[in-house]
């Protein structure tokens, strides 16, 4: 049966090992409630869907980052595929190069190839696939964030000009104005993953990020759920299930 691909890749508070860390774990949880797109795997639970989820947090290894620093912008604040500050700037971690051997071959590459083999198998029984890239955004922008502006929406979608197509992120608008929820469009976050080995090369790999402000179903603060947990839970499903009737080619 055709599906959706979720690609979840910020769920998980799992640290594999501590190798390199310079901080303690009480610091590394408080920058794990800052960074952790909380209870994204099962806000985007759905029928329709395979989800693609990296089992391991992001402040161990971060598969939405490129591997190699050079490629990855926000690797400029220590914030690459392997995290080496806080938010704050401070030291996270010391990555020595066979650390980072070791974690890129052992885990980066196992999850991409798994992300890869989802993609390709779509691809091959039904000539397309499409991601919805899954996502969570603190109200107020992290130190490290390029956007700094502090009115940040309900939802963000974030687009790639090459693998969105636009009746994909019209069909996005119409679904978040009809229920009168701000969204913004590549803001304050921007793009949507695709597979190294199709991107920019393969237009039937289609690809939206969909991003949920944490307002709107954590207590303030926390990573408690709040009361509306429930209604943004049905909204993201509602989201997917309209994506997968109107847009799945």
């Amino acid at each position: 049966m055709k599906k959706i691909i979720l690609h979840i890749p910020h769920s998980s508070t799992a640290i594999p090992f501590y190798d390199g860390y310079t901080v303690n774990e009480i610091q590394i949880k408080e920058e794990q409630l800052l960074l952790t797109d909380w209870y994204t795997d099962d806000l985007f639970g759905h029928k329709n869907a395979i989800p693609v989820r990296a089992d391991f947090s992001r402040i161990f290894c971060d598969v939405e980052r490129f591997s190699d620093n050079s490629l990855e912008i926000m690797a400029k604040v220590g914030m690459g595929a392997l995290y080496e500050n806080r938010d704050t700037g401070t030291s996270l971690r010391t990555i020595m190069p066979e650390l980072r051997t070791r974690i890129i071959n052992e885990y980066y590459n196992p999850h991409h190839q798994k992300f890869t083999d989802t993609v390709d198998d779509q691809l091959l029984h039904f000539g397309t696939a499409l991601i919805i890239d899954c996502h969570s955004f603190p109200d107020i922008p992290l130190k490290r964030d390029l956007s700094q502006d502090p009115n940040r929406p309900d939802y963000n979608i974030g687009a790639d000009e090459f693998h969105t197509p636009l009746y994909l992120l019209k069909t996005a608008k119409n679904f978040f104005d009809n229920r009168k929820l701000s969204l913004g469009i590549n803001t304050p976050y921007s793009g949507s993953i695709v597979p190294m080995k199709h991107y920019k090369k393969n237009k039937q790999v289609q690809t939206i990020m969909l991003e949920i402000n944490r307002r709107l179903y954590l207590e303030q603060g926390t990573n408690k759920k709040s009361a509306n947990f429930t209604k943004v839970k049905e909204t993201v499903n509602d989201f997917v299930t309209k994506v997968f009737e109107n847009c799945l080619p």
